[in-house]
């Protein structure tokens, strides 16, 4: 069973050192994921539809959530797990999230890639990865099979 260990952690150093090596291939580093986190939120909170959601939320909680997306955005580009949250019941029962927010987070964070990543493939990498993270909360929070499902619906 040791051995087993041995070689999970093997394999997991690997996947991270991979990770890091790609990063640094395309510009991003750990202050890289500061600036971005800083900018970005600095930008949804003088949001006009966003900003009250997410304060409505974080009101007094901002520089913790700054630092957990941090160590989230620091866990996806670098593979550390340096994140142990759990992102759709984080967002369950925001007062005001909807659907409709969700294309203007992106457009935002898009927004913010576009002034200060240092490469087109950051920027696309970031991008890429903030929209399947926007879909798959979209789909974990307001995706319901009976109403939803193609399959189901009457033709």
């Amino acid at each position: 069973m040791n051995t087993d260990i041995q070689g999970r952690a093997a394999h997991l150093a690997g996947i991270r050192e991979k990770a890091e090596a790609e990063m640094r291939r395309i510009g991003i580093d750990v202050a890289f994921i500061d600036r971005l986190v800083d900018t970005f939120y600095g930008r949804i909170q003088t949001h006009p539809r966003l900003g009250p959601v997410f304060d409505g939320r974080l009101a007094g909680r901002w520089p913790d959530h700054m630092e957990k997306m941090k160590r989230f955005w620091s866990s996806v580009a670098f593979k550390n797990g340096a994140y142990g949250g759990k992102p759709v019941q984080a967002h369950l029962g925001v007062e005001g999230i909807a659907p409709d927010l969700f294309p203007e987070w992106l457009a935002l964070f898009s927004e913010t890639l576009a002034d200060i990543t240092p490469s087109d493939e950051a920027k696309a990498w970031f991008m890429a990865t903030a929209e399947r993270i926007a879909k798959s909360l979209t789909l974990s929070l307001f995706y319901n099979p009976a109403v939803d499902d193609p399959a189901r619906k009457a033709i």
